[in-house]
């Protein structure tokens, strides 16, 4: 015989009630794995003496820079280019020689605008 609710609050209440009894406990074996999983993760690192941060990401060393393009990624003008135009900002180059012109080291300067 079905149980009779008093209102839809009530039914909501209890249904969800009977999921998390049938979900909690599944859900509780899956995190204590991944808790697991990322300590051992964790002592590994430790043990080999570096931080996830480092061992994720090594930086390369920099080489001399021969080509750069002014575009929205760029950041800091090199030295050469400087040294070619005379500019010393990426808008004053792009205003002069526009969006994504390329400049290599050694080579003539692109054409401007």
């Amino acid at each position: 015989m079905p149980v009779k609710h008093d209102s839809i609050d009530e039914l909501v209440r209890d249904a969800v009630a009977d999921a998390m009894r049938k979900v909690a406990p599944v859900l509780q074996r899956q995190l204590a794995a991944f808790a697991a999983e990322e300590l051992e993760r964790s002592l590994e690192l430790e043990e080999g003496g570096g931080t996830r941060g480092a061992a994720r990401h090594a930086r390369v060393p920099r080489g001399e820079m021969t080509r750069w393009v002014a575009d929205k990624r760029a950041r800091r003008v090199p030295t050469f280019v400087v040294e070619a135009t005379g500019l010393d900002t990426k808008k004053k180059i792009v205003a002069k020689y526009g969006t994504n012109a390329a400049f290599e080291k050694g080579k003539p300067l692109p054409r401007q605008r």
